[in-house]
């Protein structure tokens, strides 16, 4: 019987990588036997964590600022450890996380045009894993909501504005977390850790929803994300060490709705998913291939699509989000690919002749405005993604600045103290002035009407009020 093809808008997508002069050249990658993608982009800038001596450190670079890159380039250098994962936060391109060996997570804001000099200092750290941190992601629709995950087998969900870690998963997981995925608004995360296990989590009610057990049975890493519909997708090994990918109803976890057996290639694969278009991009550590797929709800559910396929392997992969694409080109993705020494840019394509906007491939996209705050998530509100059209290509806004009511605050006027905050407020000008009085009796003696004290008694004033109150000066 002649087979019947399925028909589908992405049977040709094709992928095609940069030209040289538009790599990022001369990056020293990082070589940190972690399974992170080493690398997050957003429509502004390309982050790459990098080997760094005597620390943790991650470039980043303006998306224009191409070719070779100087050996002196400003780097984000405040970890104390090598630097495992790093994400831009979805509501504002210039700020983004990372998670270090040090057991820290820190915060980030980079300046709008790139970096000058290194930065050292963050906005905020986070502090209150035992173990080194080796996930981090911003929640997808609430402002300033960050979740990482350690090897002390705890999930932590920050307040960044606050500093506080207002949710503490420690007792769910009883060994190592291989990665963690929010859902399309953020209301549960699914799991996937080394005792074989895909787990879907309520992290504000704290409780597990849904629980699979040995969803793929080989014992090396698995991956395990969320579709737009709710279903999850996992990629793993099988008993055999072949490379499985296998899709599951969170209703009902007894059998897959799909499961596919790959190759026997040992690297993890990486998935990136396009909630738009219903694609997902396998991306396996090592190889030198991107596999994808579309997801439908007809059997067999995953389609394979096709593969782009180059000469040098990848250690890692940076995923732009839809605003960040060229819709005149009627690019669908595209893809960062971290070589040895090099990030090579890999754009995916659908042909198509027309020059004008396909509104099928890009239907109404997630949007850089919040939905939700965070005070309002952690009460129990949820929200849908604030969507933008990309019909005139995506103009990025003006971005707020981060800021964080507690002790390393950055900004000259912090926020009203709300209760729950981590610092206190201001004090009064009295209680300056009252300082500053006792400070001029100390240091000059009694002065007299309409005289000063002497330039010896000016200057130890100076030196005492700088200590005594910073808000005099």
């Amino acid at each position: 019987m002649r087979r019947v093809v399925r028909q589908s808008k992405f049977r040709h997508v094709f992928g095609q990588a940069v030209k040289n002069d538009q790599c990022y050249d001369d990056i020293r990658v990082s070589r940190v036997t972690w399974d992170s993608s080493f690398c997050a982009v957003n429509p502004r800038f390309v982050a790459i964590i990098i080997e760094a001596s005597g620390g943790g450190a991650f470039l980043v670079l303006p998306l224009h600022k191409t070719g070779r890159i100087d050996k002196s380039y400003p780097t984000v250098c405040g970890h104390t450890g090598p630097v495992l994962d790093i994400d831009w936060c979805p509501h504002n391109d210039q700020v983004i996380a990372s998670g270090s060996e040090d057991c820290t997570v820190m915060v980030w804001q980079i300046p709008e045009n790139g970096l000058t000099l290194s930065l050292t200092e963050p906005v905020v750290i986070l502090e209150g894993h035992s173990k080194r941190v080796g996930i981090v992601a911003w929640h997808p629709t609430a402002r300033n909501v960050l979740l990482s995950a350690g090897c002390d087998n705890a999930i932590i969900i920050w307040n960044v504005g606050t500093g506080e870690a207002l949710i503490n998963l420690d007792d769910m997981h009883s060994d190592m977390i291989y990665n963690v995925s929010w859902n399309r608004n953020g209301s549960l995360i699914c799991t996937a850790s080394k005792d074989k296990k895909v787990r879907v989590i309520d992290p504000r009610k704290q409780e597990i929803v849904a629980e699979k057990e040995k969803a793929h049975e080989g014992a090396r890493p698995m991956r395990a994300i969320f579709l737009a519909d709710g279903n999850v997708f996992t990629t793993g090994f099988s008993r055999m060490s072949e490379r499985q990918l296998a899709l599951w109803n969170p209703k009902n976890m007894q059998e897959p709705i799909a499961l596919h057996e790959m190759d026997t290639s040992n690297g993890v694969l990486l998935p990136f998913y396009d909630p738009d278009t219903s694609i997902i991009y396998l991306c396996g550590k090592g190889d030198s291939s991107i596999r994808y797929f579309e997801i439908t709800d007809e059997s067999p559910y995953v389609h394979y699509l096709n593969t782009f396929s180059s000469k040098e392997p990848q250690r890692g992969m940076g995923y732009m989000s839809k605003r960040g694409l060229d819709v005149n080109k009627c690019e669908i993705a595209r893809f960062f690919k971290l070589h040895e020494r090099k990030c090579e840019p890999i754009i995916m394509t659908v042909p198509r002749k027309s020059d004008l906007f396909q509104d099928d491939l890009y239907p109404d996209t997630a949007g850089p405005e919040a939905a939700l705050e965070a005070e309002e998530w952690f009460e129990g509100k949820n929200a849908d993604p604030v969507l933008i059209s990309l019909k005139h290509g995506y103009i990025p806004g003006k971005n707020r600045d981060l800021k964080v009511v507690k002790k390393n605050i950055l900004d000259s006027k912090p926020a009203a103290n709300k209760k729950g905050d981590l610092i206190s407020a201001p004090k009064k000008t009295t209680d300056t002035a009252s300082v500053v009085r006792s400070v001029c009796w100390d240091w000059a003696g009694p002065v007299s009407p309409g005289k000063l004290p002497g330039p010896g008694s000016a200057r130890g004033l100076v030196t005492l009020v700088c200590s005594a109150s910073q808000h005099w000066l």
